[in-house]
Parts: structure tokens; sequence; C-alpha cells
């Protein structure tokens, strides 16, 4: 069974749609380095966090790359899983992973082309899990960009990877069952692809994601 992920929850409400459709786990962006509206302050993280039922994984996502900003805000938000979703060095995660125990390490991959398979093999013995996602080039925008990367890339990472792969970049109710039989991640992960065009959680979106990805044998 695929894993699901929701991402960008800004609120209780948006938490419980989630929960509600089977969502395994939700996604709190913290630590905003770029403009986008699903970034929220770690006091409304943590609130969010801790209305969670049993069984549901709060995962803090941050695009920060300084340890010690990751830690403060690690120590904030009570989160059991971390997502870091730069391009942190080797040293750092590995400095981070252990500092965070007993909390778990996602760390993440732009794909993109050859250079992303080394950076899987690079990072995979200092992560709990990766992410692969897809890197925008225009804007630098790593996460909800809508944009699907190369599948057959992710499938090579996939396939060798010694830790959970979970499948971002681009992913909706249209187009997860196939992303999930092309690349076989332990996991999906969707931000922009349940939302509406006002960039709200849709919660037939979610319904529809979390249906499709079931249905993948």
């Amino acid at each position: 069974m695929v894993r699901v992920k929701i991402c960008g929850v800004t609120s209780r409400a948006e938490a419980q749609l989630a929960e509600r459709h089977g969502a395994h786990a939700i996604g709190l962006l913290v630590g905003r380095v770029y403009a986008a509206p699903d970034f929220v302050e770690p006091a409304v993280a943590d609130l969010i966090a801790r209305s969670l039922p049993p069984f549901v994984t709060a995962v803090l996502v941050t695009h920060f790359d300084e340890p010690e900003t990751v830690l403060r805000l690690a120590y904030a938000v009570s989160c059991p899983v971390v997502q870091l979703h730069s391009d942190l060095r080797v040293t750092a995660l590995r400095e981070l992973r252990a500092r965070l125990a007993p909390r778990k390490i996602i760390g993440k991959v732009s794909v993109e082309d050859e250079r992303s398979v080394e950076r899987a093999k690079a990072i995979e013995p200092f992560v709990d899990a990766i992410v692969l996602d897809t890197v925008d080039r225009a804007t630098n925008r790593v996460g909800g960009t809508g944009k699907v990367h190369d599948w057959s890339i992710s499938a090579r990472i996939a396939s060798s990877s010694s830790v959970p792969i979970i499948l971002a970049g681009g992913l909706t109710p249209e187009n997860v069952a196939q992303a999930i039989r092309a690349v076989k991640p332990w996991g999906v992960d969707v931000n922009s692809g349940v939302e509406t065009s006002d960039g709200r959680k849709d919660e037939d979106r979610i319904r529809r994601f979390i249906a499709a990805g079931r249905m993948v044998e």
C-alpha cells in the first residue's frame, strides 16, 4: 500500500479533511524562503500538529538549510518527522539526524538528470526517507510547483534505494495512479494538485487523489 501525504496544510480544518479521507500524513510548511500562500507560522503549525489523531503523522517541512535554524523550528513544532526540503550537504544531514533523534528525517532530491541519481545515493545513508520533487528553474522553487519531472529517473532511484522513496512533483488525482505504476514509490506527496485555483485544499480532489492511489496494486 502506497502511503499518502497531503502537504501545505494551513489549518486544522484542512488537516481534518486529509485525515477524513485516509491520508497517512500531513505536511506543515514552516520557514519561508520564497513567496507562497501555504507557509504557516511555527505556533500555527504546532497547533495543527497537536490536533491530529493517532496514526496520522505530522511532518514539519522546511526549506531552511542552516542546522541551528532547523533545530529551533523542530523544537517549536511538535512533529515526529522533519522534511528538509533543500539541498543540504551530507555533513549537515548527518548532524541534523543525530541531533533531532528520535525524530525521523526526510531528505530531498530535485529530479532533473543523472546528478539526481548521484545525489540520492549520497544522502541515502543519512536520512530515513527521500522525497523526489520537481524544481522550477525559472524561479528556483522546489515544492508546490505543479510540474511533473522525468519519472524514469525517479524509478531508477526507487528501484535501488535502501530507504523509502516518496514521489512528489505535479501529482494530481488524474495522474497519481500512473505515477505510482511508473515509479513504484513507498509514498506519494501532493500539495498544489489537491488545491483549488485560490490555493485552498479541496475536499473532492483530496478524496479522489487518495482513492486513485489506493486503486494501484
